[in-house]
């Protein structure tokens, strides 16, 4: 076997470089991560909807009140399946996009590791599909009014951000290379 593969035999092995290395003078995407971190948290916070009964009682849920309700009420598993694509998948994901802007690694598992996320991050509309459908739900019932908040808006720009990202950092990858040569190299190779 070649030297010259790694171990599945499918990219070359020597230096990894990060992507920030590989493209330096691209900072929108270091900038788009930040924004969608601080979207995803004001996201899983802020309120994404407001129930009014009669004129009498009325409350807020955001991604985390409905976490800590559901488990409150005793629906275990439904928090936990809720909290996974809800908070900790997002969340996941974001290190991830991190990890593979900045770290360093091999070509062929990044490309691997976006091509999953974006898979799995379609699903991740999923919470947003459940807002709305519990939004239609309550409207049909004569004694409760909902109201959909801007935290609906703000958590699904955070997972559709998220996304478009994800897909962007996928082209980017793809298209490879290496990091430029600083001018001072090329100076001292050229003068040999």
């Amino acid at each position: 076997m070649d030297e010259a593969k790694d171990r599945k035999g499918d990219a070359p092995s020597g230096p990894y470089y990060s992507l920030r290395e590989i493209h330096p003078r691209r900072l929108g995407e270091p900038l788009a991560l930040l924004a969608v971190s601080i979207l995803l948290a004001f996201g899983l916070y802020v309120p994404l909807l407001k129930i009014e009964k009669m004129i009498f009682w009325e409350n807020e849920y955001s991604v985390a009140t409905g976490v800590f309700g559901l488990w409150g009420d005793g629906q275990f598993l439904l928090a936990a399946i809720v909290f996974f694509w809800s908070v900790a998948f997002p969340i996941a994901k974001l290190a991830l996009l991190f990890w593979i802007w900045f770290g360093k690694m091999d070509p062929g598992q990044r490309e691997r590791t976006l091509h999953r996320l974006e898979t799995l991050g379609k699903w991740s509309m999923l919470d947003v599909y459940i807002v709305a459908v519990l939004i239609v739900a309550a409207k049909l019932g004569p004694v409760a009014d909902v109201t959909p908040e801007y935290g609906i808006y703000v958590f699904g720009g955070a997972v559709v951000t998220s996304m478009l990202l994800t897909a962007h950092l996928q082209r980017l990858a793809h298209r490879g290379g290496e990091p430029p040569v600083p001018k001072a190299k090329v100076r001292a190779a050229t003068t040999r």
